[in-house]
C-alpha cells in the first residue's frame, strides 16, 4: 500500500529524530500509537530499544495481551512492571488531574529503569490530536523529560493509522482503549470492585459483538456508550434482556443507554466547556520537546 509524500516526509522526520539516540525506552501500552512508535524506533535503533509496560487493575486484560503480542510481533525487548495506581496517594479520590498522577507514576518507573539499565531517552505515543483534549499527563511527561516522537513529526491519529496499515501492523484500526479509571466521573472514588465491574461489563458487551463500548460508572448505574449505529441493537428484546440480566449479575442495579453514543473522553466534556486548561497545551516546536 502506498502512502502520500506528506506522510512519508513525516515518517522520515520521525526516523531522523530517533537516529542520534543511542538507546531508549518506549512507554508502551500496545495501542495504535505506542505500537507504531515502537516499530519505527526498533527499525532505526534495533535492540537498543526497550518497550516498557506497566500493568495494574486499571488496565483491561485485552490491553495487556495486546502489549505482549505487539512487542513479540515487532521483535522488541519488552519489560512488564506490575503497578497499582490505586496505591498512589490521592489517585483513588479521582481528582481532575488523575491522569497526571498516573503518568507521573509511569514515567517515574521508566526513569528508574532507564537509570538502572543505562538507557538515554524515554519516549511515548502522544500524537498531535491529543494536544486538543484535556490531558494533564502531559505535565508529567514534561517534568520527566519524556519526548513525543509523533508530535515532533507532526503526526495525527489518522497519520499513525494510515502508516501502521501500510506497515502491516494489526493495530492500525484498533479502537482507543484508555485505562478503566476513565470510566469514573471525576470525584467518584475509584475502587478495585468498581474497576472489576466496569471491566466485566465491557467484556460482556464485546462478547456480544459491540466493538466499541464504554461502561461509565455511576454507582448503582452503568451508563453504556455505544456506537450510534449500534444503539438500536441494544433495544432488541433478546439483547436488552441479556444486557439487563448480566449487568445486574455483575453488580449494577440499573443500566442506562447514552443516546448521544460513544464519545472518546466524554467525561472531559464538562471540564473543557468550563475552560479547564490543558497542561502544556502549546504544541512543541517541530523536533523539539
Amino acid at each position: 500500500m502506498s502512502t502520500s509524500k506528506v506522510l512519508n516526509a513525516k515518517l522520515e522526520t520521525m526516523r531522523a529524530g530517533f537516529a542520534p539516540m543511542r538507546s531508549l525506552i518506549v512507554a508502551f501500552s500496545g495501542g495504535v500509537d505506542s505500537t507504531f512508535v515502537l516499530r519505527v524506533a526498533r527499525e532505526v535503533l534495533g535492540d537498543s530499544v526497550l518497550a516498557l509496560t506497566t500493568t495494574s487493575p486499571t488496565m483491561p486484560d485485552e490491553d495487556r495481551e495486546s502489549a505482549l503480542a505487539m512487542a513479540r510481533l515487532i521483535g522488541a525487548r519488552h519489560l512488564i512492571v506490575e503497578s497499582n495506581e490505586l496505591e498512589i496517594p490521592g489517585y483513588a479520590a479521582n481528582p481532575i488531574n488523575r491522569c497526571y498522577l498516573c503518568k507521573h507514576n509511569l514515567f517515574t518507573v521508566c526513569e528508574a529503569k532507564a537509570a538502572e539499565l543505562g538507557i538515554d531517552e524515554i519516549v511515548d505515543g502522544l500524537n498531535l490530536d491529543d494536544l486538543h483534549d484535556y490531558r494533564p499527563g502531559m505535565q508529567a511527561a514534561s517534568e520527566k523529560r519524556v519526548r513525543h516522537p509523533l508530535v515532533e513529526a507532526e503526526m495525527t491519529k489518522a497519520d499513525v493509522r494510515e502508516l501502521s496499515r501500510a506497515m502491516g501492523l494489526p493495530t492500525w484500526d484498533r479502537p482507543a482503549s484508555p485505562c478503566l479509571s476513565s470510566r469514573f466521573p471525576y470525584g467518584t472514588e475509584i475502587t478495585a470492585a468498581g474497576l472489576e465491574k466496569v471491566a466485566a461489563g465491557e467484556k460482556l458487551l464485546h462478547s456480544m459483538g459491540f466493538a466499541i463500548a464504554r461502561v461509565r460508572y455511576h454507582g448503582e448505574v452503568a451508563r453504556l456508550e455505544l456506537e450510534q449505529g449500534e444503539i438500536a441493537r441494544v433495544f432488541e428484546p433478546a439483547t436488552r434482556e441479556t444486557v439487563d440480566r448480566e449487568f445486574k449479575k455483575i453488580g449494577f442495579r440499573f443500566v442506562a443507554i447514552d443516546l448521544k453514543g460513544f464519545r472518546s473522553g466524554s467525561l472531559n466534556e464538562g471540564l473543557i466547556a468550563n475552560g479547564v486548561e490543558q497542561a502544556s497545551a502549546v504544541r512543541p516546536p517541530r523536533n523539539q520537546v
